[in-house]
């Protein structure tokens, strides 16, 4: 069996972690969203294929919620004591490391995609890791400040402003040069089932599906695509997704996220508190909606809502 998820962020990792519990005898590919990308003091960061690495490597810290689990931040903290412009970004020691090791290599003209897989092996993950693309491509956002609109890195508003500018609109910059990695095409078009994680749809999952190519290949196999809301009772479970969507034209809530996707659903899979809007949502859009519990509390909760959502497709 093949699936593909499309994932980005805590959400997609948490995710990905039961699914491949749910399904261990199938081929796994993970496409990644690298919009939000940057470079940290000299280093290229890339916060969700990390994050979906941690996860699936078993090192992932979800008692803190991000980053590597046993970590310090002494170089962090040293950086801060210096001054350095960059240190307002949370870089853990454990984590440099693979920052270290992946900065040089792309430096080298190694892609994306290959150095992902090395640091996919080196924590023993399975499942195919692949970055949407290896070309630079930029989330930014749009923001009012003091009455004057600034562009700002996806980073800078999450981050170091914690989201809490009132936002303009957004972009993908470079998306429109790029293209997909190196067999995300083809892991799409053979795949027996096609999941859009729980992750945001804005600036998560909605930079995969920018880039050329892929919204068409995901939509040519619609019938074998299942998504999982990533919001319950009309709010995020983590995140900034209620301050993004309604710039993107959406309501905050389960039927929101699924407009996201409506021309690429097969079936939705919404929690137990959202089941009241199940009749609504496939009324509006014609796509097969379900109820369970989505909270993925541990491993055995991440495990349970896979299978669910991968028997919404009969899988």
């Amino acid at each position: 069996m093949e699936i593909v998820a499309l994932a980005g962020g805590i959400g997609a990792g948490k995710f990905l972690r039961g699914l491949v519990r749910a399904a261990p005898e199938a081929r796994i590919t993970a496409v990644v969203n690298t919009g939000d990308d940057v470079v940290m003091h000299g280093l290229h960061v890339s916060p969700d294929l990390d994050s979906v690495t941690y996860w699936l490597g078993d090192a992932f810290d979800r008692e803190r919620g991000w980053g590597r689990r046993d970590e310090t931040f002494r170089a962090t903290e040293e950086l801060r004591a210096f001054g350095a412009p960059d240190a307002w970004f949370g870089l853990g020691d454990l984590d440099l490391a693979t920052h270290l090791f992946r900065t040089p290599l792309l430096a080298a003209g190694v892609p994306l995609s290959e150095v992902t897989a090395r640091v996919a092996a080196r924590f023993g993950i399975v499942a195919a890791l692949v970055p949407m693309t290896d070309d630079p491509v930029t989330t930014r956002i749009s923001v009012v400040e003091g009455g004057i609109e600034t562009e700002l890195h996806f980073q800078e508003y999450w981050v170091a402003r914690r989201a809490r500018d009132e936002v303009k609109s957004f972009r993908f910059e470079g998306v429109e040069a790029s293209r997909p990695a190196p067999g995300v095409l083809s892991a799409i078009a053979g795949a027996d089932a096609l999941v859009i994680c729980p992750s945001n749809p804005v600036v998560s999952v909605g930079p995969i599906l920018a880039v050329p190519g892929v919204r068409e290949a995901v939509a040519a196999r619609r019938d074998r695509v299942v998504g999982v809301s990533p919001i319950v009772g009309g709010a995020p479970l983590a995140g900034m997704a209620d301050k993004l969507m309604p710039v993107a034209g959406l309501e905050v809530s389960a039927l929101g996220a699924a407009r996201a996707y409506a021309d690429l659903l097969a079936a939705w899979v919404v929690d137990d508190e959202d089941a009241p809007l199940v009749d609504s949502i496939e009324g509006a859009l014609g796509v097969r909606t379900a109820a369970t519990d989505t909270i993925m509390r541990d491993d055995d909760t991440s495990e349970a809502l896979a299978h669910f959502a991968l028997g919404m497709l009969g899988a």
